[in-house]
Order: structure tokens, then C-alpha cells, then sequence
């Protein structure tokens, strides 16, 4: 299935994103909820496991995706539409209108109006510059971050242009085409995993009171989401690929659309159930039955149709032309 550029999908950015939107759910629905969770006694694991492994790991693979998408989308366009720049400015400030109603209707914590607005900022700016600049400037925009504790601009900027420069170097057709890992990745992601223990325990050891708690926790996010991304690269090449591909897949092709409906669900839930509090198991559980039920129907609706209904939104949007909103007969009786 190509993607809104017409280029072929690639099936593991789609697993990757749709991994990360498991976990961005996990973290936001206590903050989604208005705040209400309270760790009762007996839960204190509960809540260290979140913190330890969800918390601040799955924004940093969502914000260097959003970089990665927008080079292969530039890459892509540029040669067949005589301004591709005006092209990537639409999709842009159609984003930002999107997570503006995001912001003023449903919940104050949106993403995407940040995405955005860094993305006018700074990634788009970033496509005039050498792709040897942006791979220094992303990776010292993250050091910024740390140092500094701002884990808004400074980190989601770093971000997308690391993921930005790992595009217009080529790093990410190498590490995604292939079916063997060869040494380097498993290599990377031991490495990871070891450099992981010791920030780990460090932030076990600090509240968030302690002055290098941020730093800990910043750290610790970045080495953690990278491990993800990794041990991710290496499964897809494994007999798990199919398994992966059925469940993180449609959540990742259909991601604007599952993060938006999912602040609704949430929202819905507390409501009708009338949950004053929430503890650390709702949480889960309030996630769990989001997420499955939005992969069911993520599966479904992409067997009709190219795009979410968002998605085909933003791609009319950006292209200005009114997309296909239906798969033709002969592709939709393939995805059954």
C-alpha cells in the first residue's frame, strides 16, 4: 500500500509507530483523565513499572518518526510537484489546525499543535541545510535538552532532525531493507539494553522533587526508545514478522486518527463509569480495551480503504486534490 506520497509503505516504520501509540495511550490516560490516578497501596510496583518503562518512551519514537516521515515525504515529492517545500508547509499548518481543536475541545494536553509548530520552526527550515548539518545539529539539540531539562522544544527539535538526517543519509533504507540483522543492530541493542540498567536504577533512586530527576528521566527515555526502535528492527526480521505486522500495523497506519479518537475514548470511559480515581491497573486496562478495539477496527476499515478518515483529511489537505477514499475492488479483496 503506497503512502501519500505514492511511494511504497515501509512496513517497519508503520510496526514502529504503531508500537509507540500503545505505549503514548499507556502514559496519557491519567493525564487524559483530569489527573484522577492515585496509587493505592499494593499498586507502588504498578506505578514504577509505567515510570520506569512507558513514561517519556514513547514520545521520543513518535517525534523522531514525525522527522522521518516528513524527509522521505520531501524526498519523495521533490522533482514531481514544482514547489514540494509549499507542499510540506500545508501539511504542517494542517496539523497545527488539527491539534489546535485537539487542544481547545477535548484536552489540553495535545501533541500535534507542538509537533507542528516545531515542525515550522525548525524542521522545515532544516531542508535548506546540508544533511551532515542537520545530523550534527539534531543529536546536539538532544544534548541541549538534557542539560537544560526542556523536554518540549529543545527534544522534540533534536528529534525530528536526527530523524530527518537518518533519512537523507540513507541510514534508514539500509536499516529497513534486508531480511537478515546482521551484527551491527543486535550489537546496538545489547548495548542499549546494558546502558539502560544504570539509568534505570538511577531514576528508581530520586523523586521528582531531586534536581537531576528530569535528567534521569530524559536519559533514560532516549536510551530506552532507541532500544525499542532496535529490538523492533531485529523481531521484524524473525518468524514474529507477521504477528507484528497484524497488531502494531493498522495502529501505525492509522496513527492521527487512533491518538485523536483515543483522548475521546478515554474521555467517555471516565465519564460513563463515573471513576472518580483510577488506579494504576485502569489504566491499563482502560488502554488495553481502547487499543484492541482500535486495531480491530483499524484492520477493518483499511481493508476498503487506502487511509484513516484523518489521514485521507491531511492528505487532501496537503496535496490540495481530493484523494481516492476507497480501496478499488480488486485491492480491498486482497486485504480480506
Amino acid at each position: 500500500m503506497p503512502t501519500s506520497s505514492g511511494q511504497p509503505r515501509i512496513l517497519a516504520l508503520d510496526v514502529i509507530r504503531g508500537f509507540a501509540l500503545c505505549g503514548i495511550l499507556l502514559a496519557n490516560v491519567q493525564p487524559i483523565s483530569g489527573g484522577r490516578t492515585i496509587t493505592a497501596s499494593g499498586e507502588s510496583d504498578g506505578a514504577t513499572w509505567l515510570g520506569l518503562f512507558v513514561e517519556q518512551r514513547f514520545m521520543p519514537i513518535f517525534a523522531l518518526l514525525f522527522g522521518i516521515g516528513f524527509a522521505l515525504l520531501l524526498r519523495s515529492v521533490t522533482g514531481r510537484v514544482p514547489r514540494p517545500r509549499v507542499l510540506l508547509l500545508r501539511r504542517l499548518l494542517t496539523l497545527l489546525a488539527i491539534g489546535a481543536a485537539h487542544f481547545l475541545l477535548l484536552w489540553w494536553g495535545d501533541i500535534l499543535s507542538t509537533y507542528a509548530v516545531i515542525g515550522l520552526l525548525v524542521l522545515l527550515p532544516s531542508t535548506w541545510l546540508p544533511p551532515r548539518a542537520v545530523a550534527v545539529l539534531g543529536p546536539l539539540l538532544l544534548l541541549v535538552s538534557l542539560i537544560t531539562g526542556d523536554g518540549r522544544f529543545s527534544l522534540t527539535a533534536g528529534l525530528f532532525l536526527t530523524g530527518s538526517a537518518l533519512v537523507r543519509l540513507g541510514i534508514v533504507d539500509r536499516v529497513t531493507a534486508g531480511e537478515k540483522p546482521g551484527r551491527a543492530l543486535p550489537a546496538v541493542t545489547l548495548t542499549l539494553a546494558l546502558l539502560a540498567v544504570p539509568l534505570l536504577i538511577w531514576q528508581t533512586r530520586l523523586q521528582p522533587e531531586d534536581g537531576t530527576f528530569s535528567l534521569a528521566l530524559a536519559a533514560g527515555g532516549l536510551v530506552v526508545a532507541t532500544f525499542y526502535i532496535c529490538l523492533l528492527l531485529i523481531l521484524l526480521r524473525t518468524p514474529l514478522r507477521p504477528v507484528l505486522k497484524a497488531i502494531f500495523s493498522p495502529l501505525g497506519r492509522m496513527a492521527l486518527t487512533n491518538y485523536l479518537s483515543a483522548t475521546i475514548l478515554v474521555l467517555t470511559i471516565i465519564r460513563v463509569l463515573d471513576l472518580h480515581t483510577i488506579s494504576t491497573r485502569d489504566v491499563v486496562l482502560i488502554a488495553a480495551a481502547i487499543l484492541t478495539t482500535q486495531s480491530l477496527c483499524s484492520t477493518l476499515w483499511l481493508r476498503h480503504h487506502p487511509k484513516g478518515p484523518l489521514e485521507w483529511l491531511w492528505r487532501w489537505s496537503t496535496w490540495t486534490t481530493r484523494p481516492p477514499f476507497r480501496l478499488p475492488s480488486k485491492d480491498a479483496a486482497l486485504h480480506r
